[in-house]
């Protein structure tokens, strides 16, 4: 199922309705579910190898301290903050300033990630942020491998599919 940008991010607190919680691919939702965003987004930083070291720790025992909780949405989270720490490091690492293609995003492909039609920049390697970004890597596969996490995550989709399936009964008796 795709991702839902839709659903009301703003107004709905994960930790209460963790049912409502998609997993998505990559990334997918990181900077909208709260409170997990206001938890962990204070403190992911990758400038510097330092402040990397220093963030993927802290979010790595987040993330353990949510597992430790029985919060999967949480550790799904702290996990997703791990790949974005990864993959912002390497854009960066890769693309001075950040930016990866020329030109303007299109007018109605704002907030959709791709090309679309653009022309790729040149690369560039920045030593420090391919440093971070290896920090991050390590820890995002250390909490991927993590074998609570594994369990939690099957878990978490099978409560899913059978919210579903339950929101859907309902809208049929409607």
């Amino acid at each position: 199922m795709a991702f839902n940008y839709e659903q009301d991010f703003q107004n709905t607190d994960f930790r209460a309705h963790p049912e409502l919680y998609q997993v998505g691919k990559g990334e997918q939702g990181v900077l909208s579910v709260q409170p997990y965003k206001g938890e962990i987004l204070p403190f992911w930083r990758f400038a510097t190898p330092e402040a990397a070291q220093a963030s993927a720790d802290k979010i790595y025992g987040m993330f353990l301290d949510y597992l430790a909780h029985g919060d999967f949405v949480g550790a799904d989270m702290a996990r997703k903050f791990l790949q974005m720490g990864y993959t912002r490091s390497r854009r960066y690492a890769n693309h001075a300033g950040g930016k990866k293609y020329e030109g303007p995003v299109p007018d109605d492909k704002k907030g959709q990630s791709g090309a679309w039609g653009r022309d790729e920049l040149p690369r560039t390697q920045d030593p420090i942020k391919a440093e971070s970004a290896a920090i991050f890597k390590a820890r995002w596969d250390e909490a991927k491998a993590n074998p609570v996490y594994k369990a939690m995550a099957q878990a978490h989709q099978a409560q899913t599919k059978e919210h579903q399936a339950r929101t859907k009964l309902l809208e049929n008796k409607e």
